[in-house]
């Protein structure tokens, strides 16, 4: 058996790496133009879904990287920040200022 994540593995247990490496390997997949349509279509979706993951995890990284701040004296502090793990949405609802 293979060592590769499944297809059908839930997204919010994948880490970026095995995410990013899915999303290659359904790449590698397509360009072959050798799945079925229906295959095809199926990956698709799925690579869409391991992009968008890829970029919450990559845009997550980069918040707690900006939360490290250079005092005055040249010390690092980190900065507390609070980091959610909850889907991206289409539809965010914004709140009054």
């Amino acid at each position: 058996m293979t060592s590769a994540p499944s297809h059908t593995t839930p997204l919010h247990q994948l880490s970026f790496e095995a995410a990013l490496a899915e999303l290659e390997q359904i790449v590698r997949g397509l360009e072959t133009g050798q799945m079925k349509l229906e295959d095809a279509i199926s990956a698709y979706e799925r690579g869409a879904a391991l992009r968008r993951h890829c970029e919450q995890r990559l845009s997550e990284a980069e918040m707690r990287v900006k939360a490290i701040v250079q005092n005055t004296d040249g010390s690092l502090s980190e900065e507390s920040l609070e980091i959610t793990s909850q889907p991206a949405s289409h539809s965010r609802k914004e709140t009054p200022s």
